[in-house]
């Protein structure tokens, strides 16, 4: 077994593993995509609610609910913008894991392909070498038969 066959089973592991990451990163963006959704919904919504309610004064009831509701808002807002830095966070340490698996893949690649060049070579040598004594039998046979 060659050297550079040696290397075709890591270079196998390697890339499923390169593929593993490549995965997770785009369940992570789809998901933060998501969550990103789901705070821009949010943040229209609130916008719309913060325009004062049309039709005159509020009773003071309606207006202590009108607050309140407001407050949970922005305390929604607060919490849904955590959770996209959260996920975006996450994407980046994916992307990264996915940079180091690439890395990692194509160094191997690249030695297994200076392995099959060094291969090549030799093979081209030997193959010269055996088409040079083949030649030098010859010439030698023809020197002795023509002695004769």
């Amino acid at each position: 077994m060659t050297r550079s066959q040696r290397l075709d089973p890591l270079l196998r592991v390697t890339q499923q593993r390169q593929d593993a990451v490549a995965k997770q990163l785009a369940e992570r963006d789809k998901a933060l995509a998501e969550q990103q959704q789901r705070f821009d919904m949010l943040k229209e919504y609130a916008d719309a609610y913060r325009v004062a309610p049309s039709g005159g004064t509020l009773a003071p009831a309606m207006l202590a609910n009108h607050v309140a509701f407001r407050a949970k808002l922005d305390s929604a807002l607060q919490q849904q913008a955590q959770v996209v830095d959260s996920s975006r966070q996450s994407c980046e340490v994916e992307r990264a894991r996915l940079m180091l698996a690439s890395r990692d893949n194509k160094v191997l690649e690249q030695l297994a392909a200076s392995y099959r060049a060094e291969e090549l070579r030799v093979a081209g040598r030997r193959e010269q070498r055996e088409l040079d004594d083949l030649g030098a039998r010859r010439v030698r046979g023809a020197q002795d038969g023509g002695e004769s």
